[in-house]
C-alpha cells in the first residue's frame, strides 16, 4: 500500500465531497501512511507517534460507523484501501 495507490478523491461520494466517511478514512489512510514512514526514520518524535495513535482511533470510529450504516459501501472501501479488518 503505497501513497501514490492510494487516492482519497475515488472515495468521494460526489464531486465537492469532504465529508463522507468514505473519503475521510482514504484521507486517514494517507496521512497515517506518511506518519508510519515518518516515525521509522525518526523514532524518537513523541508529538508525531501521538498524533498518528490519534488518526488511528478516530479512523478506527468512522470505519465502525460506516460498517453499522451501510456495510456494502464499508466492504468496499476496506477492499478498495487494502486494510485488514
Amino acid at each position: 500500500m503505497s501513497e501514490s495507490t492510494i487516492n482519497p478523491a475515488d472515495y468521494k461520494v460526489h464531486e465537492k465531497d469532504t465529508g463522507s466517511a468514505d473519503y475521510q478514512v482514504a484521507r486517514m489512510t494517507v496521512r497515517i501512511k506518511h506518519l508510519t514512514d515518518h516515525l521509522s526514520k525518526h523514532e524518537k518524535d513523541s508529538s508525531s507517534r501521538r498524533g498518528l495513535l490519534k488518526l488511528v482511533a478516530q479512523r478506527r470510529k468512522l470505519l465502525d460507523y460506516l460498517k453499522e450504516t451501510n456495510e456494502e459501501r464499508y466492504q468496499k472501501l476496506i477492499k478498495g484501501l487494502g486494510l485488514r479488518r
